[in-house]
This record gives structure tokens, C-alpha cells and sequence, in this order.
């Protein structure tokens, strides 16, 4: 494991990681937003070879790796060569944006209170998948995106940001999806500047 600290620690920004498995609307408001300001994207990790995250990540120079599930014995041999590849490239929070797997304990106990996920619910309300159409089988006029630290749970880790909006008539789940990713778009970056913002007084 490599000790060396990136540049951006250097200059007080906070290296960050993002796993993603997916499209990367998510990476692409960190990239937008706090990406060069509160914090430097360092590395961005996919389960997903083809993921059209990685040529987002490509486009702005950000190294990328694929960890794909198959490839490995195990999840934990898996989850073991992906922090070992994070910890090299000087990540010190590592942000789940769309990404499709779970992850080891000691994956977790590699990066202690510096795993961060954004979910399209009102936590503690309809953790793990298909938030959007289980809210909706239970006629749900309310909506929501919580950013939350990752734990060993199913989304029972601490709510950073929380945000709701109303859809009253909402009856499919793309619609609803649509209408919440402004607001992960919105939370995760602010999340992202409030830990980097809380780290520097603690550096400080």
C-alpha cells in the first residue's frame, strides 16, 4: 500500500474516490461541482467494463479501473485489489454513485466513516433496490434522495442530507426518477463540501 499523499492533499483539497456501475450522472455533478474546489476526484472505480461513468471519468483525465465481480474468486478478493488500488491513488473518501454492488466489511473497515452513498428514498424508508417502485406500490405522494454514510447495513448507515418533493400524481418510476435526480445532483456535491469542509478544520 502506498503511503504517498496526492497532490491534492497538498493543496488542501480531499482526494476522493467514485465507484459507480452505470450511466455517471452522479460523478458527472462532483466532476461539475466540487471537482478542482473542495475536493479532487482521484480515482474512479467500476463494476461495469462498459459503463458509460468510465468515459465521463476519461474525458476529464481521471484514472479509471474496472473491478469486475466475475473476475475475481470472491467478492472479498474483489473488494480487496479495489481498496488496495483507492488506497495507491491517495483516496480519503470514497463516494458510491450509482454503483451496483455491495461491499465487504473490510472493504468498510479500509476506509473507517469515509464511505458515502446517495439513495433515491427517504431513509429509513425502503432501503436497498427498487426503492422508486416499492414507494410507488405503496401509493407514496412523497419522494426523496438521502446521502448517508455506508455501514455494514442496507442503508441504515447516518443520514448526511435528506431532500423531498411532492409528486402527487406520479404513477411511473422513470417519472419519479427523473424528477429526483436534480436533487442528487444538488445533495451529493453538497455532502462532498461539508466533509471536506469538516476534515480541514479537523487538519487545521
Amino acid at each position: 500500500m502506498s503511503s504517498r499523499l496526492p497532490s491534492s492533499a497538498a493543496e488542501g483539497l480531499l482526494p476522493i474516490a467514485v465507484l459507480v456501475s452505470g450511466n455517471g450522472t452522479n460523478l458527472q455533478a462532483l466532476l461539475d461541482t466540487v471537482h478542482g474546489h473542495e475536493a479532487e476526484i482521484v480515482a474512479v472505480a467500476s463494476s461495469a467494463p462498459d459503463a458509460p461513468a468510465l468515459r465521463r471519468a476519461a474525458a476529464r483525465g481521471v484514472p479509471t479501473q474496472v473491478f469486475s465481480r466475475s473476475c475475481y474468486a470472491s467478492r472479498a478478493e474483489r473488494d480487496e485489489a479495489m481498496a488496495e488500488w483507492l488506497h495507491e491513488r491517495g483516496a480519503r473518501l470514497i463516494v458510491l454513485a450509482g454503483f451496483m454492488e455491495l461491499l465487504s466489511e473490510r472493504f468498510l473497515d479500509g476506509f473507517p466513516d469515509a464511505v458515502i452513498n446517495v439513495h433515491p428514498s427517504l431513509l429509513p424508508d425502503y432501503p436497498g433496490l427498487h426503492a422508486i417502485e416499492r414507494a410507488l406500490a405503496d401509493r407514496a405522494t412523497v419522494f426523496g434522495v438521502t446521502v448517508h454514510y455506508v455501514d455494514a447495513g442496507v442503508d441504515t448507515g447516518p443520514v448526511i442530507l435528506q431532500e423531498s418533493c411532492r409528486l402527487p400524481r406520479a404513477a411511473d418510476p422513470a417519472e419519479v426518477l427523473r424528477a429526483l435526480r436534480p436533487l442528487e445532483h444538488s445533495l451529493l456535491p453538497e455532502a462532498v463540501r461539508r466533509i471536506a469542509a469538516q476534515r480541514h478544520l479537523i487538519a487545521a
